[in-house]
């Protein structure tokens, strides 16, 4: 009968329903949807890569401000050349594309737009993924790493007097609360994306259909 289908075709529904909610979740902290922390989270690094666009290109329009000289640094190089500036500016432009688009796509539920900025977070979640191990397998690169810095660099000293295990045991303790906080907004990400193309791609229909209506 017309009832016994519309119960069918009801419960199949419910059954491809069922998995998607069991393994991902429509919000996020402070209890925000998934769909407005992309949108926060976008605006975030949009603001963050603007003003590093700025900063670059302050110091692209008055070089002697920002650079440094290699007795200031104690070594043999400088801070920032011209090469380093203009890749870095040019890094900045595409972040700010980036977010812009991860934005705009949650904000107008366009998934696609969100792939980019997911991607970016995967490679920086991987980025920083690579120092932990080697931090972890070449706990001595710390010590190399804090001996190359300036003569006037704050707090040098003090960093270099801590025991070696324990510094490399702080280190790794930071680095893993960073992991953890970028992993949990890899995962708000991920799941906007899931959410926004569950619900462009809903197209399951059920009808039930009874002598006076059809529903």
């Amino acid at each position: 009968s017309e009832a016994a289908r519309g119960a069918e075709l009801g419960g199949a529904a419910e059954m491809l329903s069922f998995p998607w909610a069991r393994f991902y979740s429509n919000s996020c902290c402070l209890c925000c949807h998934v769909r407005t922390g992309t949108i926060i989270l976008g605006v975030w690094y949009l603001i963050i890569n603007s003003v590093v666009l700025l900063i670059l290109l302050s110091a692209l329009t008055d070089p002697d401000q920002y650079h440094l000289t290699s007795a200031e640094l104690g070594g043999e190089f400088e801070f920032m050349d011209d090469a380093n500036m203009c890749i870095a500016t040019a890094i900045s432009l595409l972040m700010i594309l980036i977010c812009a688009m991860a934005t705009y796509g949650a904000y107008k539920q366009h998934a696609a737009w969100i792939i980019p900025f997911f991607c970016y977070q995967i490679f920086d979640f991987a980025l920083n993924t690579l120092v932990a191990i080697s931090v972890l397998v070449y706990p001595s690169t710390i010590q190399d790493y804090l001996r190359q810095l300036p003569t006037n660099f704050p707090y040098k000293e003090e960093i270099m007097s801590v025991n070696p295990t324990c510094l490399v045991v702080i280190i790794l303790l930071f680095i893993s609360i960073i992991l953890a906080f970028k992993g949990y907004l890899i995962s708000c990400v991920w799941n906007c994306y899931r959410y926004i193309n569950g619900r462009n791609n809903s197209d399951v229909l059920v009808y039930i259909t009874t002598n006076d209506t059809a529903v």
